[in-house]
């Protein structure tokens, strides 16, 4: 027998014992993560499947209900995480619950039917499973962009134009103070505000879509974003409204594209910071610096950063961070641990924007 087992047979003794004293997602989380023992690499999935408010309700419903949480607790299961670690959870629900947990379901077809039909409906669905689960995610990102614009024209209306504060500049300051505030009074700002892949398709997590982009969970990665960002954005006569917008839509351009590809391929991973629009900031410089066949730099208190350089030196810290597997138990190829990271597809649409660039200039 597994962990998942064992947890699950812990979790149904302890909910015989005294079922009112597991009516809170946070006291069946806290009692998992007790008894998970050295198994950390168990701890992010387990902790995202005990603060399900399904699982409340396979454990507390009966019947139908409880048959249908389930079901949809395997399918949420079967379409995040790898199939190793699959196993355990579905091993912890039907320990807990008592209730066999099936596998996949398959769809029976007549002989007669052609084997091209079969494969062209087989794609659409995966398609629409892997998309249609971020959507409300995205739609919501997007629409908070709008807000964000909105909020940096009124303060820069009322506070930083008279202070003679450049956008970029308070952008870096914003990210700053969460960041510190992350640190005390509120260290679970990086708990609460980080997108991982088992959230971006729940709904009540949607909101993470917007807040990712504002905190860093490594605070190594916080600081040299935070100074790319006073390099690269210091001097920029772009209002606050402006570059807020311009930031939230970028990270939404690249994370919108790790999210598929973490769900595709199931690969576990948390989506915090910067990294995204930064990289396509300096991409962008970088490519047009080689297209335009001349060094493009970043100038700030004096010192003057060649991007290149600065492609150079930061895509080598964001690949000794992004190649680990964040997850010990799924079997990810480190190709694919790149495509779901924000960084790599904000290079892309870096290089692409300044071919784009480059191409208007020359019609």
């Amino acid at each position: 027998m597994g962990v998942g087992n064992t947890l699950g047979t812990q979790l149904r003794q302890w909910f015989q014992a005294d079922a009112t004293a597991l009516r809170e997602s946070r006291a069946i989380s806290n009692r998992l993560i007790d008894g998970l023992g050295a198994h950390e690499g168990l701890q992010g999935p387990i902790r995202d499947l005990a603060n399900q408010p399904l699982l409340l309700q396979a454990l507390h419903g009966q019947g139908a209900k409880q048959r249908s949480a389930l079901i949809s607790l395997r399918e949420q299961i079967q379409q995040t995480y790898a199939p190793a670690v699959q196993a355990e959870l579905l091993d912890l629900l039907s320990a807990a619950t008592g209730q066999p947990i099936g596998g996949i379901a398959t769809v029976t077809t007549s002989r007669s039917e052609p084997p091209a039909r079969i494969t062209s409906a087989t794609r659409a669905l995966n398609a629409k499973e892997l998309l249609e689960p971020l959507a409300p995610g995205m739609a919501l990102a997007a629409s908070g962009a709008l807000v964000l614009h909105w909020l940096g024209q009124e303060l820069d209306r009322t506070i930083f134009d008279g202070w003679n504060w450049s956008g970029g500049v308070v952008l870096v300051f914003s990210l700053g103070l969460i960041q510190t505030l992350a640190i005390r009074p509120w260290p679970q700002l990086k708990q609460n505000w980080c997108l991982s892949s088992a959230q971006a398709s729940q709904p009540r997590q949607v909101w993470r879509w917007i807040s990712h982009a504002w905190i860093h969970s490594n605070g190594v990665e916080a600081a040299v974003n935070l100074l790319l960002l006073l390099i690269i954005l210091g001097n920029t006569p772009l209002p606050l409204a402006e570059v807020v917008l311009r930031y939230a839509l970028t990270a939404l351009a690249c994370l919108a594209p790790a999210g598929v590809c973490a769900r595709h391929w199931r690969v576990a991973r948390t989506w915090s910071g910067a990294s995204g629009p930064i990289s396509a900031l300096i991409a962008l410089a970088a490519g047009a610096s080689l297209l335009h066949w001349r060094v493009l730099s970043f100038t700030s208190a004096g010192v003057v950063f060649p991007a290149w350089m600065l492609l150079l030196v930061y895509g080598t810290l964001q690949l000794n961070w992004q190649l680990p597997r964040q997850d010990e138990q799924e079997s990810s190829q480190p190709l694919q641990r790149l495509l779901c990271c924000s960084w790599s597809w904000g290079l892309m649409l870096g290089l692409l924007w300044a071919v784009i660039s480059r191409l208007q200039e020359l019609m």
